[in-house]
Formats: C-alpha cells, sequence, structure tokens
C-alpha cells in the first residue's frame, strides 16, 4: 500500500528495497507503540531484518557483470552503442535513429540481435 501511495509521486527504482524499508519502520513503530503505552516488550520479540544480500549473491552478482561485460565486448560496436542506448540510457528507438541517422528499423533490428546475443550469450548465469 505504502509502494503503490509513494510511485503515484515519484518513481522507485528498487521496489523490493522499498518494501523491506517500509516493513522494518512499520516494525518499529508498532514497537515504539508498545513501548510508549508500557507494554513490556521482550528482546526476542523484536524482529530486525538485515536487508543487506548475502555474500553468495554478491559474489554471483559481480560474476554476472563480467559475464554480461564480456558478452557486450563480443557485440560490433554499433550494435552494443545502440542497444546501450536503448536499454540503459531509455532512449526510444525514435531518438536512438536521430541520433545515429539510422532508420527506426535498423534501431530495431540492432537491438532485437543484440537481446538474441546476449541471452545466448548469458544462458545458464
Amino acid at each position: 500500500m505504502r509502494l503503490a501511495c509513494y510511485e503515484r509521486e515519484q518513481v522507485v527504482d528498487k521496489p523490493e528495497a522499498f518494501l523491506m524499508r517500509a516493513a522494518l519502520n512499520l516494525s518499529i513503530d508498532a514497537h515504539r507503540l508498545r513501548v510508549s503505552h508500557g507494554e513490556e516488550v521482550l528482546l526476542d520479540d523484536v524482529v530486525l531484518i538485515d536487508a543487506a544480500p548475502s555474500t553468495e549473491a554478491v559474489v554471483l552478482a559481480r560474476e554476472r557483470l563480467a559475464r554480461l561485460s564480456l558478452c557486450l565486448g563480443r557485440l560490433s560496436d554499433k550494435t552494443r552503442e545502440i542497444f546501450l542506448s536503448h536499454r540503459v540510457e531509455g532512449l526510444t528507438y525514435h531518438e536512438i535513429a536521430q541520433r545515429n541517422q539510422i532508420s527506426i528499423s535498423t534501431v530495431e533490428k540492432h537491438v532485437a540481435k543484440a537481446t538474441l546475443q546476449v541471452a545466448t550469450w548469458m544462458e545458464g548465469w
């Protein structure tokens, strides 16, 4: 509910992190409410969530990133530039076509080619 309300006014880049923080804040608020009303709270009842990724997840993500970097390096310069313009910079096909003085159809072909090749090369990661 909080995420939906927040997204009405701002973009949430990491919804999972937002939800984890909201849950932690709600837990803290509930604890403060019980304490302020004189209820006794045992330390075992307080749940603190570590939202940081595990060491294994960090290592795996680094390996995937290194693999992706190699895959992107295997693309032609033009295909890589167009693919990254769309996927990383968020440019539309029309904007990329204007920037590179090519047709939208050509942009579509470059993005499709890059997507297929990267997906094939990243298979299993």
